[in-house]
């Protein structure tokens, strides 16, 4: 038997990928969009990898989302003999498996401004490519701009994106290729769980459809609110634009939400409520680039001097916390809320925080997997910057500590909220509602609920513990450690480091 000559030895296919990651979506997708521009087949994947799904930031709620982001594109291929590939496998092994097939001559997706996991896996992806001469162009996500040298005219060159014509996939001439059934089947792993695959109807529904939808009611009618009860925890379920899991796994790009919000606001009767949502727009971003430049914050304290801020873990107190049964009701009804719904408002998540870091005086990084994993619209670029903001360890942030009674009297005014989530409490009229453990025991007994047995008395006292916390941070506030890495913070991460603020 001879050796093959050159001749006789199989050409491979030439193809490009598009890889999809949190970016779920057709329009304004500028890797695809891109890809279309080369003349070749283009195959489409996902893939559900395993150590993802295994990080301790996930949960089925994340990936119900995305999966029902999936069923949603693959509907508008419908018809064209065309599929997005989806795989439940590591994707270095399904990116193997693939150069040995095809000849892969590019690899187009978003950037991912992601946890330690991804990260390390884009990594690996990248020696990958070099090694096969295949050639991986990501593209900016949000805004956000990867290896930044200097924050100065950030915020200039944030809005110049958002104002870029949008990058348009052309629905009609899709060029799209189809795998081998046989090999697909081979490659493609596990079923994934029935879990995933049924839908929740308590949590908001995955999908480009549903985004449109939700920005569109927004724009046209619930803006009409959002000011005014953007804190209040049951009106702000449908005052606010609900888009933030939209935008978590790119459903809609941040560009065109801008860019519709911004043709409305011409015409709007509300501009102020309008241009409140655009800054918010803005921040956003501001804070997963934050993220982007120094993603040791996910383990690390920002500012290194509170490393000495030595907090003794509870298990009581964060098992309590945690189940939403701290005897605290505003505290309570929120965790009890998000393990429903995935979703709360922004002043209840900064509550809930503020609870656990200062009240129960716990360290943040206890509960940053925990929340993250009950978070729908979980981002790691806002999740960890926003922690420890909300936690006081910025040394650059103003430390707030919320009172939970002031702030359930003055935005769950009628009690509906917390009655929603908390039906021990159902018969307590408004007035006692918020403190509940201050009931006569002959008002226990009338409104059938006893504090200790029915539901808990709070597991602190809630000023005592507010003050020694307190009398700790500001303290540390003032120290000389804790101004100079502050100081290093501003200048990394402000456009204006010379001119603080609440950043």
């Amino acid at each position: 038997m001879t050796d093959q000559t050159a001749s006789e030895i199989p050409t491979l296919q030439d193809i490009v990928i598009v890889w999809f990651k949190r970016d779920l979506r057709f329009t304004d997708h500028e890797p695809l969009y891109v890809a279309q521009q080369q003349n070749l087949p283009i195959l489409l994947i996902y893939c559900f990898e395993p150590t993802v799904m295994d990080y301790p930031d996930s949960d089925v709620r994340h990936w119900r989302f995305v999966y029902q982001s999936l069923q949603d594109m693959q509907s508008k291929l419908d018809g064209l003999n065309a599929k997005i590939y989806i795989f439940h496998n590591h994707i270095t092994t399904v990116f193997q498996s693939l150069s040995e097939k095809y000849n892969i001559k590019n690899i187009y997706s978003h950037q991912e401004i992601g946890n330690k996991i991804t990260y390390d896996r884009d990594l690996d992806i990248q020696k990958f490519c070099l090694e096969k001469q295949i050639e991986w162009i990501e593209y900016q996500h949000n805004g956000v701009i990867r290896r930044l040298k200097s924050r100065k005219n950030w915020e200039q060159r944030w809005t110049q994106k958002m104002e870029e014509y949008p990058k348009i996939v052309n629905e009609t001439q899709w060029n799209l290729m189809n795998l081998d059934d046989a090999f697909f089947q081979d490659l493609k792993g596990p079923e994934l769980s029935i879990q995933i695959t049924s839908n929740e109807p308590a949590f908001q529904p995955g999908g480009e459809t549903n985004a449109w939808k939700y920005l569109q009611s927004f724009l046209i009618e619930r803006n009409v609110n959002y000011s005014k009860h953007i804190s209040k925890p049951q009106l702000s379920r449908k005052g606010c634009s609900r888009l933030s899991p939209y935008l978590a796994y790119g459903n809609i790009s941040m560009r065109m939400v801008y860019q519709y919000t911004m043709q409305h606001y011409k015409t709007a009767s509300n501009k102020r409520a309008l241009s409140n949502f655009v800054s918010r727009l803005y921040w956003h971003c501001h804070f997963m680039q934050k993220f982007e430049d120094e993603c040791r914050m996910e383990f690390e304290n920002v500012n290194r001097a509170y490393d000495s801020m030595v907090k003794t873990k509870n298990e009581a107190y964060i098992t309590a916390w945690q189940t939403g049964t701290t005897g605290v009701p505003i505290v309570d009804a929120c965790i009890r809320c998000l393990h429903t719904t995935g979703y709360i408002n922004f002043r209840m998540r900064a509550l809930v925080v503020s609870f656990v870091v200062f009240n129960l005086w716990q360290d943040w990084r206890e509960i940053k997997y925990f929340l993250a994993k009950l978070f729908l619209d979980y981002e790691p670029g806002i999740h960890y910057p926003q922690l420890q903001m909300q936690s006081g360890v910025t040394g650059v942030n103003t430390i707030r500590i919320y009172n939970p009674i002031k702030n359930a009297q003055e935005h769950d005014v009628e009690g509906i909220f917390i009655k929603t989530w908390i039906p021990e409490l159902k018969n307590v009229p408004t007035p006692l509602l918020y403190e509940p453990w201050k009931m006569t025991s002959i008002e226990q007994e009338m409104y059938k609920v006893i504090i200790g047995k029915d539901y808990p008395a709070p597991i602190v006292d809630i000023d005592e513990s507010r003050k020694a916390a307190s009398d700790i941070v500001w303290a540390f506030q003032k120290t000389k450690a804790v101004k100079v890495e502050g100081d290093r913070i501003l200048q990394k991460h402000v456009n204006n480091p010379s001119r603080p603020r609440n950043s």
